[in-house]
């Protein structure tokens, strides 16, 4: 049996799915951009008069991504040191990875308490975006129901 999580202080996702799912003792996040979570807006992204995106700012995305991260989790009743594996997309690997891998530092000061982690480096994401994470933990069975306004959806 599993239940479906939505977390209300996270943005909507981009389609018909949770924003994570429990299994037991497991909890698998769906992938999670940089969106935030009031107006849709991409932190860093700039636009031009037409609309199209002329540049980024990837630490800015990298902040926004671990904040949406950190709310999934709390809603979940998880925290950081709850993940055991993370799987980091970057839609420009050669441009972005030096400045990912600080901010990650940032939030992992110690490697030996850091989940495990693999980053690939991908032509696009579903929006305007350049890093996406994909998230597993382990959390204890929980003792009591989750907040109102989360949980099963």
């Amino acid at each position: 049996m599993s239940q479906a999580i939505h977390a209300t202080n996270a943005p909507k996702a981009v389609g018909a799915y949770p924003h994570a799912r429990r299994v037991g003792e497991l909890l698998f996040l769906s992938g999670i951009g940089p969106r935030d979570a009031r107006d849709d807006s991409i932190p860093g992204n700039v636009h031009d008069a037409d609309g199209r995106l002329c540049s980024y700012d990837i630490v800015a995305q990298c902040h926004s991504v671990f904040a949406n991260v950190r709310a999934v989790l709390e809603a979940c009743g998880a925290g950081w040191d709850d993940l055991v594996d993370v799987t980091v997309f970057l839609t420009d690997m050669a441009r972005d990875f030096k400045a990912y891998n600080a901010v990650w530092a940032e939030y992992f000061p110690d490697p030996a308490r850091a989940p495990c982690r693999t980053t690939l480096g991908i032509t696009a994401l579903p929006t305007p975006i350049a890093i996406e994470l994909k998230c597993t933990a382990a959390i204890p069975a929980p003792e009591a129901p989750l907040p109102p306004g989360e949980g099963l959806g």
